[in-house]
C-alpha cells in the first residue's frame, strides 16, 4: 500500500486491517471458568488472557470490568482432554491428541443480532512417547492461540 493512500483513509474514519467491523468502544471480558473434568490450575488464566490480549490488540476496544460494556464476553472451559490418535501396527499408542473445549457468550449491547452461544474446540497432537507435562505449555499455546482466533472472528469479523 503507498503512503499516500494510507495517509488518505487514516482520516475517513474507523479502519481495521483484521477485517474486523467495530461498533463499540468498551468491552468486558470476565474470567473464564473452568467447568472441565481434568482442571488445570493455570488453564482459566492462560486462556482469558489469551482471548483478551487477541481482541484488545486487533480491535482498540478499551477493557471495563463492569457489565453495561458495549460488549460482554463470558465463558467457561468446558473440556480439557487428551485422548489417543495414532496406534503403531503393535497396537501401541503414538500420537496423542489434547483437545479443549470453551463455551462462549458474546454479548453486543449495540446489535443484538450478533450476540451469540458458542462452544469452540481445538487441538493439538503430540509424539505419545512425550510426557503430557513437558509438552503441555506449548499445546496450550498453540490451542489458545487457536481458540482466541476463532472466537475473535466469530464476535467480530463473522467468519
Amino acid at each position: 500500500m503507498s503512503l499516500p493512500l494510507l495517509l488518505s483513509l487514516t482520516g475517513c474514519g474507523i479502519y481495521s486491517f483484521s477485517g474486523a467491523t467495530i461498533e463499540g468502544k468498551n468491552i468486558y471480558i470476565h474470567q473464564l471458568d473452568n467447568k472441565a473434568r481434568n482442571v488445570v490450575p493455570s488453564l482459566s488464566s492462560t486462556l482469558t488472557d489469551k482471548l483478551r490480549s487477541r481482541i484488545l490488540s486487533q480491535t482498540g476496544l478499551s477493557p471495563v470490568t463492569k457489565d453495561d460494556a458495549d460488549y460482554d464476553m463470558t465463558g467457561a472451559i468446558t473440556s480439557y482432554e487428551v485422548t489417543v490418535t495414532g496406534a503403531t501396527s503393535v497396537q501401541v499408542a503414538s500420537k496423542n491428541r489434547l483437545t479443549v473445549s470453551l463455551q462462549i457468550t458474546f454479548k453486543n449491547r449495540l446489535n443484538e443480532k450478533s450476540n451469540f452461544t458458542q462452544t469452540f474446540t481445538r487441538f493439538s497432537d503430540f509424539d505419545a512417547s512425550q510426557i503430557l507435562q513437558n509438552v503441555e505449555p506449548a499445546l496450550i499455546e498453540d490451542i489458545g492461540n487457536q481458540l482466541a482466533d476463532d472466537i475473535f472472528n466469530k464476535a467480530f469479523v463473522n467468519w
